[in-house]
């Protein structure tokens, strides 16, 4: 549940954000975003247990600058799509780098003997590309119903919601998909 507490500055930016209110969402993303990492870094976690809200702070530092310098940017419509590429970006940059974003936080909630396991690197690779594929997907999606129909709010909650929702059902549930696949692969070995 922490992990997703992470989400929180992109989640109250696409609530504020919805009503044309861009700069609002900005500036409480952001604000959001610093006190999470303040208080999670005082708390003694490390700076790869926080990508999520680290790449928040920057996304929203500079979207504040953005929104504040040009309130009537050609951008501002666009303000859905834009927080599921950056989202998106990263994402596959974490996988880029081999150090998907899921894996600070999955070392969290794992035995410090599984974190250097393949398998343990290979659920985090597969979880972070759900999400990666959800951000891209939401990203195109929100691009299109933005310019064909701005005023269509209940399409553009819709795939916000979507967006997070079903790749964090997906987390939640996948590492205990590969856990009985363990457990069944291990009792059948042990059978022969």
């Amino acid at each position: 549940m922490r992990g997703l507490l992470g989400f929180s500055p992109w989640i109250l930016y696409a609530i504020i954000a919805t009503s044309d209110e861009w700069r609002w969402g900005a500036i409480t993303g952001l604000v959001i975003a610093l006190v999470l990492v303040l208080v999670d870094r005082r708390s003694g976690r490390a700076w790869d247990e926080m990508v999520i809200e680290s790449s928040a702070a920057v996304f929203f530092a500079c979207l504040t600058v953005l929104s504040l310098v040009d309130p009537h940017s050609v951008l501002t419509p666009y303000g859905p799509a834009l927080v599921n590429v950056w989202l998106a970006g990263t994402a596959w940059g974490s996988l880029a780098i081999r150090k998907p974003f899921t894996l600070g936080i999955a070392r969290t909630m794992a035995p410090k003997e599984v974190w250097e396991t393949p398998v343990f690197y290979r659920v985090n690779v597969v979880i972070t590309t759900a999400w990666a594929i959800a951000f891209t997907v939401a990203a195109v999606s929100l691009t299109f119903v933005l310019a064909a129909a701005p005023h269509a709010t209940s399409v553009v909650i819709a795939i916000k919601a979507l967006s997070f929702v079903v790749p964090a059902v997906f987390t939640a549930r996948y590492p205990k998909v590969v856990r009985a696949r363990a457990h069944r692969e291990a009792g059948a070995a042990s059978d022969k």
